[in-house]
């Protein structure tokens, strides 16, 4: 195995991530009126134009889809186009089965607080402090060699080089808590300082920072995007459980490093695969209700809590519920 570990994090201007709170947003807004609306909001935008499309049947009545956008990305023309839930698909839904096929991957590691890897863990708080003195698009992304910063980088719209490089040294030196190698490599804005960004720089998607959005890519996932899906979607929900789970077996047997399996079939209301791995030792999971709606209840899911979780990650932040 690598001695090298490297992660990345995006801040919340980056233009993927607009795109995907943009889609939690407006899941909010419906959840707000109707917590049983079927969302599913897909997101595309660049340049001064931003498309919404998805299948959304809810209750919910004057949702302002161009309000929300505008409050997110700023002043740009609006092209909304969504239809509702397909019956074929409700139907499976309807009756308590998941809204789709898939594999989710749940992960929880000792080597942090937010028992998530280290690597990751380090970028993200990286960003978090730099967009606190540059709030635009930028990103950043940490290599450690056994255990060990050996390399950053950061890039931030609008920062300085110079400046931005002194904020890095400052975190690094007082905030990182981490070990640093003596000749660690720092690369600002390697292609130099820059004034475009987000939209008007390039375009997002919806769902296109899987891994940012998981646990760095040292940790396989299932592939499947959250942002814009209603708690029905288990490609959401049960990764949020399998989460819940790895963390649970991680501090009820104090174990290193555990790992989660669970597969779906659409309609269908129990799991095909619930495996957990704690420290290499492999076994059924037990105990937990995995059906869609068992999940929901676990984790009180139902609610307008999502445009948050589309920020910085949707795992290690002490506040979801399915982090406890």
């Amino acid at each position: 195995m690598s001695k090298f570990k490297t992660a990345e994090s995006v801040s919340p201007k980056h233009p993927d991530k607009i795109c995907d709170q943009i889609s939690d947003a407006i899941l909010d807004a419906h959840l707000q009126q109707d917590k049983h609306a079927r969302v599913a909001i897909d997101v595309a935008g660049g340049h001064g134009t931003v498309f919404v499309t998805g299948e959304v049947t809810s209750k919910a009545k004057n949702i302002d889809v161009a309000g929300i956008v505008r409050r997110i990305a700023g002043d740009v023309e609006v092209v909304e186009h969504v239809a509702a839930q397909s019956h074929e698909i409700a139907r499976g839904v309807d009756t308590g089965g998941a809204g789709d096929q898939g594999i989710m991957v749940g992960y929880a590691c000792s080597e942090t607080k937010e028992l998530l890897p280290l690597e990751v863990v380090l970028s993200r708080k990286l960003n978090q402090y730099l967009y606190k003195k540059w709030p635009y698009d930028g990103k950043t992304q940490v290599t450690l060699k056994d255990g060990i910063i050996v390399s950053v980088v950061a890039s931030f719209q609008h920062a300085p080089s110079n400046q931005l490089r002194k904020a890095v040294a400052t975190w690094l030196d007082k905030e990182s808590n981490a070990t640093i190698a003596k000749d660690v490599e720092f690369h600002v804005n390697p292609s130099g300082d820059w004034a475009q960004g987000g939209f008007d720089a390039d375009a997002g998607l919806t769902g296109r920072k899987l891994v940012v959005d998981n646990y760095g890519p040292r940790i396989p996932i299932g592939g499947g995007a959250f942002s814009g899906k209603d708690p029905s979607k288990v490609d959401r929900s049960a990764a949020y459980a399998a989460r819940r789970v790895a963390v649970d077996y991680l501090k009820k047997e104090n174990a290193s490093e555990v790992f989660v399996y669970l597969a779906y079939a659409i309609g269908h209301n129990q799991p095909l695969e619930a495996t957990v791995v704690v420290d290499g030792q492999e076994r059924c999971v037990e105990g937990y209700d995995l059906s869609p709606r068992g999940i929901v209840d676990l984790l009180d899911l139902k609610q307008p809590i999502y445009e948050k979780t589309a920020q910085y990650g949707h795992f290690g932040h002490s506040d979801f519920s399915w982090e406890s």
